[in-house]
């Protein structure tokens, strides 16, 4: 059972971010600032799961915690937005430079926090949210698995059955094409990397939370952003193959956290193996199947109107 929570959760993680960098490229622009956008997103819910005082309803707890890591995460890929979209900045270093940014800010932050409400006593990068954290769970389960259920089945709608979703699959693919029948894709593009702050952000508190009752933001997201963007090229920018990619790669990463739980994993090689598991799985399937992913054609590359 404490195999299959784990699986369940961190599969809710990759699914989240995973989506959000789906529907950001699916517009045409790389989002390699996932794992940035997970930092801040975790950051903002965990303030809020830190600061609600004891007996708030859990309604209200859950509804406030969602809205400030989408808040935060969606601000964040703002940076991305106006950077490749209106200054054409090369996405691939904005995305790089967020990730940095993200973490060296949130430490920052978390430790000037700790730092002014303890005297100076408490100059960690840890917030502590265990006793609202609980209002999260359902038995053996969380809710974020409920909601990951709910974002599988809109994204694919949203995405293959609605107009909004085939406009912004042209901006990806052919943005002169999109353009010349009177789509504005610069109106597209910061809806996929709005989206993509929208999934990031949720992704991010998933990750911090669902299994832990504080979180030392040192550690930023432990490269979680970087492996969904393993996870979405492995499921070909396709809403139910990036889904099941991620229960595969949860499952990975599920058993680096339970191993010790098992006495014939932990016999069978040293522990350090299984928490590389995951890193290592993902170079593997990421060499055999980027020759044949099917990326958009047109991401990476900045629209400019005046050479259609």
């Amino acid at each position: 059972m404490l195999l299959i929570q784990y699986t369940l959760i961190y599969a809710s993680v990759l699914i989240f971010v995973a989506f959000g960098g789906m529907f950001s490229e699916r517009s045409g622009v790389i989002n390699l600032g996932l794992e940035g956008i997970m930092v801040m997103g975790a950051l903002g819910g965990a303030f809020v799961l830190y600061s609600l005082p004891a007996g708030t309803p859990a309604f209200v707890i859950i509804l406030l915690t969602i809205l400030a890591s989408v808040l935060f995460g969606m601000l964040y890929s703002l940076f991305l937005a106006v950077a490749a979209i209106n200054f054409k900045a090369d996405q691939t270093l904005v995305g790089t430079a967020m990730n940095m940014l993200a973490t060296a800010a949130a430490i920052v932050i978390v430790k000037s926090f700790n730092n002014a409400r303890s005297g100076g006593t408490n100059p960690s990068a840890i917030l502590d949210y265990i006793a609202n954290r609980k209002v999260f769970l359902i038995g053996d389960f969380n809710i974020y698995m409920i909601l990951t259920v709910i974002l599988v089945a809109v994204a694919y709608v949203l995405l293959n059955k609605t107009r909004f979703g085939l406009r912004l699959m042209a901006c990806g693919e052919h943005p002169q094409a999109a353009d010349s029948v009177g789509i504005n894709v610069y109106k597209m593009r910061y809806a996929g990397v709005l989206i993509s702050g929208f999934c990031g952000g949720i992704g991010g508190i998933i990750y911090i939370s669902a299994a832990n009752s504080q979180w030392d933001f040192m550690y930023g997201v432990a490269g979680a952003g970087f492996l969904a963007l393993a996870v979405m090229i492995f499921g070909q920018w396709n809403p139910l193959r990036i889904a099941a990619s991620a229960l595969l790669f949860g499952a990975f990463r599920a058993v680096a956290d339970t191993y010790s739980a098992f006495d014939a994993l932990i016999h069978l090689v040293p522990g350090d193996v299984y928490k590389m598991l995951p890193y290592i799985i993902s170079l593997v399937v990421l060499a055999f199947t980027s020759k044949k992913s099917r990326a958009p054609k047109a991401e990476g590359i900045p629209y400019d109107k005046g050479t259609r």
